[in-house]
């Protein structure tokens, strides 16, 4: 009886270790309107908040927000920043509030988010979180009528890589690690009470729309799309530089070969004069030699970011495009009828 009991718990507490993937992020309608109001209060200037809620299986929930202070650069210390965390946690706790971290929240510009400095905070979070995730709200973007709104996480695949620190070509085509495969990108459901749902049925009977929004055939998005051009050409030049790293280091490495070749071929008809003079032949590889020291492959990790980066906005600079050609053709036909 008390080893079946005992196999039952064990087998419970396996169970328990494999936790179901995360499928949805909830956010409560609330949490939306904080992480906006603080986003766009301070654009351009970029800002970070912490995500409060439950992780309940492939759900995480997120019930509540509050931002970081800003502080200037001489006075940004780690110690009061934690010190902050800490004492508002305490004080949601005290009115009983959710007050479990499951992420953190930040602004961009343009989509310019895509950063070593983004993947440390995300590993500092999974030392003591198993789960979280970033909400990313890029209020530039939001003002041409898009909600710029969404959740990312670092894919498992990425993150066993980065804890060794090993980057290198052989290491990714082993893990069929690609540059799209570092975020994974998760859904983002809405949720409200059934009372602010009820009071938002109540104003949309009451409240019809008596203007139009005028603002949403504006045809002029060229400092959009110039600030997209921008950034694009210099992640352009980026990506160039690492490829000289990469050009560079195979140049080194083929003029490293022909060196021990040469060397080794030079070693081989000595060895051969040796045993005709009947000597003992000498080692074919010397560790002392500088030409068998192994020279280091350039990570691949900034490359990987920068073409991301790129990606994104192309894909952006897409969209926009694509409803500015959506707004002419109608203003086209206002004008022939």
């Amino acid at each position: 009886m008390a080893n079946s009991m005992a196999r039952s718990f064990l087998q419970v507490a396996a169970t328990e270790e494999v936790a179901s993937p995360l499928r949805v992020v909830q956010i409560e309608g609330l949490v939306i309107l904080k992480i906006i109001k603080h986003c766009k209060e301070f654009s351009p200037a970029l800002v970070t908040g912490q995500l409060l809620g439950l992780d309940v299986g492939s759900v995480l929930e997120v019930t509540n927000c509050f931002p970081f202070p800003i502080r200037e650069e001489d006075e940004e210390i780690e110690a009061d920043g934690a010190n902050y965390q800490l004492e508002m946690m305490r004080c949601l706790r005290e009115v009983n509030v959710d007050n479990n971290t499951v992420g953190w929240y930040q602004s961009t510009i343009l989509g310019s988010y895509q950063t070593v400095e983004l993947i440390e905070t995300f590993m500092n979070y999974q030392e003591n979180i198993r789960r979280c995730v970033c909400i990313i709200y890029d209020p530039s973007r939001s003002n041409q009528g898009v909600l710029a709104l969404k959740a990312l996480k670092l894919s498992d695949s990425f993150m066993e890589l980065y804890r060794a620190n090993n980057f290198t070509g052989e290491k990714l085509r082993e893990k069929n690690l690609s540059w799209v495969d570092i975020f994974e990108e998760i859904p983002i459901k809405v949720s409200n009470s059934a009372l602010i749902s009820a009071f938002m049925t109540e104003l949309e009977s009451d409240t019809p729309v008596k203007q139009c929004d005028y603002d949403r055939l504006q045809l002029s998005t060229k400092p959009y799309m110039e600030r997209n051009v921008e950034f694009l050409i210099e992640c352009m030049d980026d990506l160039s530089m690492e490829q000289q790293k990469f050009q560079f280091y195979y140049r080194s490495l083929s003029r490293q070969q022909a060196q021990q070749q040469a060397w080794l071929q030079k070693r081989r008809t000595e060895n051969m004069a040796r045993k005709a003079a009947g000597e003992e032949p000498l080692p074919e590889e010397d560790p002392s030699n500088p030409i068998f020291k192994p020279i280091p492959e350039p990570s691949r990790l900034e490359s990987f970011l920068v073409t991301n980066q790129i990606a994104n906005y192309c894909n952006q600079i897409n969209g926009v495009a694509g409803q500015n050609f959506n707004r002419l053709y109608l203003m086209k036909s206002l004008h022939d009828n």
